[in-house]
């Protein structure tokens, strides 16, 4: 009988084991089966959720959507924030995609007096506009909401890489209306547009950032101008025009200091389980998208 407890006790010990094992094998399998095509990141490489993500949102001033123009996913989850947004608090929205010189015609669309087929042909719309950007601007319109075209003509960004920022002081008045006022704040020691000559080999020059530094400036401004008192601006991007707090956002501390502005960062990755290192501290949301996910062209 001696022997019978020590047994006893051998067999439980194996049966916790391959029960602990069995769970594991559960685990990984029920994680295999529960796919998702996204995950958010703090800053600092957290996991963490939309449901915070959208309370930041409904705090801010400004939350700067950075996006990868192609990727189906980030689009949807655009869309899903603006009318989550709209159903609490007022909202305006705003976009790189469309140019500010666009903006009376842009309006007549959202007023109902010119269709999307006029739209198409009177502003310079990207080749995507129909599968990734129409349905929010169809959402602002149905909704009654501003949508502010920010970006600066790209004949004056094309301008700048060619002839430097100075050249832009030739322009008339009306023209000046498209861009930020002249002349605008640049920091060439920024990371980003450092960044930015080094990653081109040289082609360019210093006019490079500085024809990105337009873009950047005149977002800025026109979110600035079209800020509303209790409304949250979500602007549409693409992410690296917003990476790191410089950028757009860098801009909008010269405009207007003490906005609480929320960034967002998107990548894509192989996994998702954790944010490569790299990506961190990026924004204060970094949206990890998986790299299979469908592009839109």
């Amino acid at each position: 009988m001696g022997g019978v407890a020590p047994l006893f006790i051998i067999v439980i010990n194996s049966m916790k084991k391959i029960f602990t094992l069995g769970f594991m094998v559960c685990a990984l399998l029920l994680h295999a089966q529960d796919k998702q095509g996204y995950q958010l990141f703090t800053a600092k490489g957290k996991k963490t959720t939309y449901k915070e993500l959208l309370k930041a949102a409904l705090k801010a001033d400004v939350v700067l959507f950075g996006e990868l123009h192609d990727n189906s996913l980030i689009h949807w989850l655009e869309y899903e924030l603006a009318v989550d947004v709209q159903q609490q608090r007022p909202l305006v929205l705003g976009a790189e995609m469309i140019e500010a010189d666009n903006q009376a015609v842009l309006n007549r669309y959202l007023s109902g007096e010119i269709d999307q087929k006029q739209l198409d042909s009177l502003a310079r719309l990207w080749p995507n506009h129909k599968t990734d950007y129409k349905p929010l601007v169809d959402f602002a319109k149905a909704h009654k909401i501003p949508f502010i075209a920010t970006n600066v003509p790209r004949k004056y960004a094309s301008q700048v890489y060619r002839k430097g920022l100075e050249s832009l002081t030739a322009l008339t008045d009306a023209e000046k209306q498209s861009i930020a006022p002249l002349p605008i704040p640049y920091d060439a020691n920024l990371p980003g547009y450092k960044a930015m000559l080094e990653m081109s080999g040289g082609h360019g020059g210093d006019n490079l950032p500085k024809a990105q530094a337009i873009k950047d400036a005149t977002m800025a401004w026109f979110i600035a101008q079209n800020l509303k008192g209790g409304s949250a601006f979500i602007h549409y991007n693409g992410t690296y025009h917003s990476d790191n707090f410089e950028g757009i956002s860098w801009y909008l501390k010269q405009y207007k200091p003490g906005l609480r502005v929320v960034t967002i960062a998107a990548v894509t990755q192989k996994e998702l389980l954790l944010l490569d290192a790299e990506s961190r501290g990026k924004s204060d949301f970094i949206l990890v998208v998986d790299e299979d996910v469908t592009k839109t062209y």
